[in-house]
């Protein structure tokens, strides 16, 4: 029996655990690139509110109406696991309408902390004559 006979199986366990660590780095970034979409989409929602209740008569319903239309869109709104997690209010004081948007995120592997976040926009009311 040679020499390399001996020495078989070896990079076997190496080679499964370096796959095994690889796959858990990509499993966290890929959470995390989801978490910025998600923040993406919040902010993009609570900016589309300020701007479609700005315009509108009754500027605090409109405002929460088009924000949940985006997050519903682009997050599965009720039905989507990152959507529910998602509150939006939005408050007229004066001739500023305010949108506030409030949730977290729930991380795919234990290691990985849950994302919790706050994002906010404001406009101006516009007048009606």
């Amino acid at each position: 029996m040679t020499e390399r006979q001996n020495e078989r199986g070896f990079v076997t366990i190496e080679y499964v655990l370096a796959v095994a660590f690889s796959m858990l780095a990509l499993v966290v970034i890929a959470n995390f690139i989801v978490f910025q979409y998600g923040r993406g989409v919040v902010r993009a929602a609570v900016d589309q509110g300020v701007r479609a209740g700005s315009r509108a008569a009754a500027p605090a319903t409109a405002c929460e109406q088009a924000a949940r239309q985006v997050v519903a869109d682009l997050l599965g709104g009720k039905s989507g696991s990152m959507g529910r997690t998602v509150s939006i209010t939005c408050s007229q004081v004066g001739g500023r309408l305010d949108a506030t948007a409030d949730g977290q995120f729930k991380a795919w592997l234990p290691p990985v902390p849950d994302w919790s976040f706050h994002s906010s926009a404001s406009a101006v009311v516009e007048q009606f004559p």
